[in-house]
């Protein structure tokens, strides 16, 4: 009895309650006892903010438990590191192995473009080589001419007229089927351009394939004073150590510089064009394969370090005879994660096992994925991305009917139809490059001539055409600060805590200790629930 004060009864606790507590309007439930009225109104206010103190507290969990986010927008300037840049010149090889079978599928390209358009072509866009490219490490290899591997002649290009509206329309493909023949689709396209590109491509993977997965490149293999005149770095020229090189089956010889970004000469330490990164550069186009790389000029791609450039998703053309400044501007994108979305910090949580060796980025995955579930339904891999352990690439000698299944698995990806994109989410933290272009001929028309002779002293230029196999390229820093976008919960704890003590206070004008008294309360009620019952008991026992 000295721990616990006992009423008579409830109605001797609840007046204890109302005349002693911080809630306010409780007091008028028994202070105006007698009129019955004023008691009811009072009882049916209270009942009402506690109604409407609860719909809030439910409206204020459903939003918390729906882990929204707002954007903070914040400005750094500070030295950082200069960005990976890859370089290409649009010139993909002719590798000897593959070579006459190269040259047949040319002269297929060259009957089709005949039958469609009626155009000889022979003397103007094929049989033009420049040499093959040796594959060093392979001496049993030899020419693959002789293998069993043969061209397909089922895949023939196609003109094919419909109604639409009205009006006759033409498209141009090639038929594909599956292995029983019982399903096909004609794929086709508006431009016969565009269809003819298409197709040869799909031959050509067929013909690459027969080369072994990991392609080493003989000692004669393209340096990089064969395509880059001219590096410097702010200011500095630049050294052996400063690229790495790789070959691209179509968008040909490539170089990275400052790939690993650890290297403290890359340190970005002023803004500016001086402090750049300048390239003078060969765009010639010696037509290794003119019905895969159309375009003349070199491939340029900013992206971040220890990152695989897909050079067919993003970067940008420089065109011959034409000084290219590259401005860039760094955003860096911080996502929450967890609850508050879908994202990972290096991949190591991502159920789709990444077929390259570089840092986790989202193309990367989706291209994993992709090869993945390629190999999974249609037994074989597609050429243009890495293979898994123990699988090869697709080749319509072996799998004469890859070519509709690969079509029909793209047309799921592109359309979200596959789980990809699901298994895929984007990094935690990302850089993002802005960019902006300026041009200008050069060299002028009264400087070509010194340049050129400058050129052929140091580089062995050698080339007269004016202005048409040679680009410069300067990429810069336009500023050293950068933005940071970053998700923050818009409804934290501490903040969730502050709404609902500021909807307690409104509907109540109380505080933390007034929940306190109502729990004593609730106790009490408990307490002499169970001294009641006690005491009805004992009663019992005593009459019987």
């Amino acid at each position: 009895e000295g721990l616990i004060e006992f009423y008579d009864s409830f109605r001797e606790m609840f007046e204890f309650f109302c005349k002693n507590t911080t809630i306010h309007g409780t007091i008028r439930l028994v202070c105006s006892g007698k009129n019955r009225m004023k008691t009811a109104f009072w009882t049916l206010l209270l009942l009402a903010s506690f109604g409407m103190l609860y719909w809030q507290f439910a409206l204020m969990f459903s939003q918390y438990w729906a882990y929204p986010v707002v954007l903070t927008m914040s400005m750094h300037s500070e030295p950082k590191m200069f960005p990976a840049v890859t370089i290409c010149n649009l010139d993909p090889y002719r590798f000897e192995p593959v070579s006459e079978h190269l040259e047949q599928l040319d002269r297929m390209a060259e009957e089709s473009i005949a039958f469609l358009y009626g155009i000889n072509t022979s003397a103007r866009l094929f049989h033009e080589s420049h040499g093959n490219v040796r594959i060093r490490g392979l001496p049993g290899l030899g020419n693959l001419s002789s293998s069993g591997f043969r061209l397909s002649q089922n895949f023939s290009l196609l003109r094919v007229s419909d109604l639409r509206s009205g009006k006759k329309h033409s498209s141009v493909g090639f038929r594909l089927c599956n292995a029983t023949g019982g399903s096909c689709f004609f794929k086709a396209y508006s431009s016969g351009m565009d269809a003819l590109l298409e197709w040869y491509r799909f031959h050509y993977v067929n013909v690459m394939a027969q080369l072994p997965a990991i392609v080493n490149i003989s000692e004669h293999e393209e340096q990089l004073q064969d395509m880059v005149y001219s590096c410097q770095y702010d200011g500095e020229p630049c050294r052996p150590s400063d690229y790495v090189h790789f070959h691209h089956p179509v968008f040909g010889s490539c170089y990275t510089f400052n790939s690993r970004g650890t290297d403290p000469f890359w340190t970005a330490t002023k803004p500016g064009i001086p402090y750049g990164l300048s390239l003078i550069l060969r765009a010639e186009q010696k037509d290794h394969i003119p019905l895969l790389s159309t375009v003349a000029g070199v491939k340029v791609m900013i992206h971040n370090h220890n990152q695989t450039p897909f050079l067919e998703h993003e970067g940008f053309d420089i065109r011959p005879g034409i000084a290219t400044t590259i401005g860039i501007r760094q955003d860096e994108v911080n996502r929450l994660g967890g609850n508050y979305g879908k994202c990972t910090t290096d991949g190591s949580d991502v159920d789709v096992e990444l077929l390259y060796n570089n840092s986790y980025t989202l193309q990367a995955c989706l291209h994993s994925c992709f090869q993945h579930i390629m190999v999974r339904e249609c037994g074989c891999g597609y050429y243009y991305y890495p293979l898994p352990a123990g699988a090869r690439y697709c080749d319509y000698n072996r799998q004469p009917a890859w070519g509709h299944c690969f079509y029909r698995l793209y047309s799921r990806l592109r359309n979200h139809r596959l789980n990809c994109f699901e298994q895929c989410p984007k990094p935690c933290r990302e850089s993002l490059y802005k960019v902006s272009a300026g041009t200008a001929k050069w060299p002028s028309a009264k400087s070509q001539d010194w340049v050129r002779q400058a050129l052929r002293h140091q580089n062995g230029y050698n080339s007269t055409s004016p202005r048409k196999d040679i680009a410069k390229v300067t990429i810069f820093y336009q500023q050293l600060n950068y933005q940071a976008v970053s998700e923050s919960p818009l409804l934290s704890e501490n903040l969730l805590l502050s709404s609902m003590g500021s909807q307690w206070s409104l509907w109540f004008g109380s505080s933390v200790l007034s929940v306190v008294e109502m729990l004593e309360l609730l106790v009490d009620t408990l307490v002499l629930s169970l001294l009641f019952c006690f005491q009805r008991l004992r009663a019992r026992s005593t009459l019987r």
